[in-house]
């Protein structure tokens, strides 16, 4: 029998989960998909949006939108496009009930479970083909995954089953290629945008004057990508913004040289808050 057996909502950065059903059945099958889920939710944020992992009798769907990714175990016959379908109404109702701020500052695990009620109506009437003839319409969604279907993740990608995984990357077609070795840094909070557009407009401003502009470029990149020794390179480039200033002494008044400084002060307090993913905790989803 085709069905849906249980599904998760889970934050992308670190495999948070925000809201999950309750399984369909408890057996050996269930429990290995169960572990699939941890190991596919820690490595979310290198995979493409739209992915299915085949695990024998059973099949892993999942979306992923504004940091938020869709999960749904179904058995291995249940239709790709009820599947999909099933997963992109579980999205449009997440987003118009929460917004992303909430996401983003969710601490807890399950903060969001309310959500389980919609999540198993949802489920039942997905699980009642007959039910959905006059509600949906499946057109759109089947010309949607003839265009871009789902990318195929093997289990050789996705790692042993203890949780010890090698680096690997993943070639999808508009996707390019991703791996897990790259370094992803934290999200930008509103203070990093601020130090980012203010080191541009210093960055224009000597250039306007006729001054080198090369240290306020490097704070940006430095503030934008993770890289070897950043914040060691921080504060060196923080060291030339103030001996830049130094030499242009003469030409600048006491205000101009003020405002450089502090801006070149408070973009290298941004870098130097704004660090690397951690490794994403072991929650149990």
């Amino acid at each position: 029998m085709s069905m849906i057996l249980s599904a998760s909502v889970i934050r992308v950065r670190d495999g948070l989960p925000l809201s999950a059903s309750t399984d369909y059945e408890q057996g050996t099958g269930m429990q290995e998909c169960r572990k699939y889920f941890k190991m596919l939710s820690k490595k979310l944020a290198q995979l493409p949006d739209r992915c299915t992992l085949k695990t024998g009798h059973y099949n892993i769907n999942f979306i992923s939108s504004l940091g938020v990714s869709y999960m749904m175990l179904c058995t291995e016959n249940y239709p790709n496009v009820l599947a999909f379908s099933f997963l992109d109404e579980l999205q449009k109702e997440f987003i118009t009930t929460y917004n992303m701020m909430k996401t983003n500052t969710a601490v807890r695990p399950y903060c969001f479970i309310e959500f389980d009620n919609f999540i198993q109506r949802t489920k039942q009437r997905y699980n009642n083909p007959r039910s959905l003839s006059t509600k949906i319409s499946l057109s759109d969604m089947q010309t949607e995954i003839k265009l871009r279907p789902p990318y195929q993740i093997s289990m050789c990608e996705l790692g042993s089953a203890n949780g010890v995984t090698s680096a690997f990357s993943v070639d999808y077609k508009g996707a390019g290629k991703i791996s897990s070795a790259h370094q992803r840094l934290e999200p930008a909070t509103l203070s990093g945008i601020v130090a980012f557009i203010l080191s541009l407009l210093c960055g224009a401003l000597n250039l306007i004057r006729g001054f080198h502009a090369i240290e306020s470029l490097l704070q940006c990149y430095l503030l934008v990508y993770y890289t070897g020794w950043r914040n060691v390179k921080s504060f060196l480039t923080f060291g030339l913004i103030c001996l830049c200033n130094m030499y242009l002494y003469e030409l600048r008044n006491l205000w101009q040289l003020f405002f450089h400084v502090t801006v070149g002060a408070f973009v290298t307090l941004q870098i130097w808050l704004r660090q690397a993913q951690g490794k994403a905790p072991d929650y149990d989803v």
